[in-house]
């Protein structure tokens, strides 16, 4: 028996399990500890009752999906808005080394993943899809990606996995960053420059901006959002006719990157960068709850196991690669040590799963101001475009599609 839920209904469910997930996380530490995203605990809590109830009784909801698309479009809209090449160039030489070598891990989290599901009898885009996409990319962009692949390459089961590869990242990401960098600073000595300036510590954002979160200030950015995704809507209809195959979610991210750096190259206006952040995050709740609605549990029996493979193989590649590529690159010192104890944080999670990490590391061994400036800049601005498109190279590839 199937129930359909209208708009109303359907909105209303998902905010009731946003705040289950506010709830179950409040209650469960190991969830809030390791960073888990409230709408992915309250949509995996759901999803499991619904798998019970479909077991049971044969009983399930049909929800409303109207409103998915235009969240998921907003919140990657909001990426691109954040994306200031001012801010870029305040972080100095540091910054655009760390995030190149964050984009050449990228490129090598898709070949193992490609590779492995490729080994296992599965479509390359599940390798995809337990590489960047969720591993580096999170719930959000796998999110966007499981349903795009259901669409067009028909792929069952694409939504549990993405959902099952980025919250085991998330934990995984929490639980390497400390052996990776504690190695680093036994083998070779290392201590933290006593010298170096302290009060640039967790610098993350434009010291200038200065902004209060009004609700003119809201609508206002809400105006340059809709801006983006008008203009961005136009974009992709031009990108459609010429023949170039991207997600819808790409042009709209183009125009806020190109909108954000116009604004600050002629200061005509000042984006506030905390409504930004406020309603890239509430997008992407309310879209993460929406998607997870609708998971089908036990469609993800057969594919259980490789899964696991390529989770494990991409874990152990990560240790590698931030053990020597990312410390070896970032300078070979205290600092690199911290920043690869981020990576792997980011790397496989979260922002805040580096942030955490790097947190844990620095009350134990000492500060590191450099690192707390150089890994967030990275990984909550200019990662996602960098992997926007490596994903999109790698999908334009013969062998995957």
């Amino acid at each position: 028996m199937t129930y359909s839920l209208d708009l109303i209904q359907t909105i209303f469910a998902a905010l009731v399990i946003l705040f289950l997930g506010y709830f179950i996380n409040a209650k469960v530490q190991l969830l809030s500890r390791n960073n888990i995203p409230e709408p992915v605990v309250g949509g995996v809590a759901f999803a499991i009752v619904s798998a019970l109830l479909y077991f049971q009784i044969d009983f399930q909801l049909q929800f409303d999906e109207t409103l998915k698309q235009p969240l998921m479009l907003m919140f990657f809209t909001t990426v691109g808005l954040g994306a200031s090449f001012k801010l870029l160039k305040l972080g100095g030489p540091k910054v655009l080394v760390f995030l190149g070598v964050a984009t050449l891990y990228l490129i090598c989290q898709n070949a193992i993943g490609v590779a492995v599901a490729w080994g296992t009898d599965l479509h390359p885009v599940f390798g995809l899809l337990a590489g960047s996409i969720t591993l580096s990319g999170g719930h959000g962009t796998g999110a966007t990606y499981a349903e795009l692949f259901h669409g067009i390459h028909n792929v069952q089961g694409s939504m549990e996995i993405a959902m099952a590869c980025a919250t085991f990242g998330l934990v995984l990401g929490g639980v390497i960053g400390g052996p990776v960098t504690r190695r680093l600073i036994r083998k070779h000595g290392l201590k933290p420059d006593e010298s170096e300036d302290q009060t640039t510590d967790m610098i993350t954002f434009n010291p200038e901006d200065s902004d209060n979160v009004t609700p003119r200030k809201m609508l206002e950015t809400l105006l340059i959002l809709g801006f983006c995704l008008v203009v961005g809507g136009f974009l992709y209809s031009l990108f459609q006719k010429v023949g170039l195959p991207i997600p819808s979610f790409i042009a709209p991210l183009l125009v806020g990157i190109a909108v954000t750096n116009l604004c600050e190259a002629t200061k005509v206006y000042s984006i506030s960068k905390e409504c930004i952040d406020l309603w890239g995050t509430m997008s992407l709740s309310l879209f993460l709850a929406l998607a997870l609605m609708s998971l089908r549990l036990w469609e993800l029996a057969n594919l259980a196991g490789p899964m696991l493979l390529l989770l494990a193989c991409q874990t152990a590649f990560l240790a590698f690669f931030a053990s020597t590529v990312t410390f070896r690159l970032m300078g070979k010192n205290y600092d690199a040590a911290i920043m690869s104890g981020g990576h792997c944080g980011f790397g496989l999670g979260a922002t805040p799963t580096a942030v955490a990490n790097m947190e844990a590391l620095v009350s134990r061994f000492g500060a590191s101001p450099q690192a707390f400036l150089v890994v967030p800049m990275v990984g909550a601005f200019f990662i996602d475009i960098s992997n926007t498109l490596v994903i999109q190279i790698y999908l334009s590839l013969p062998f995957v599609n």
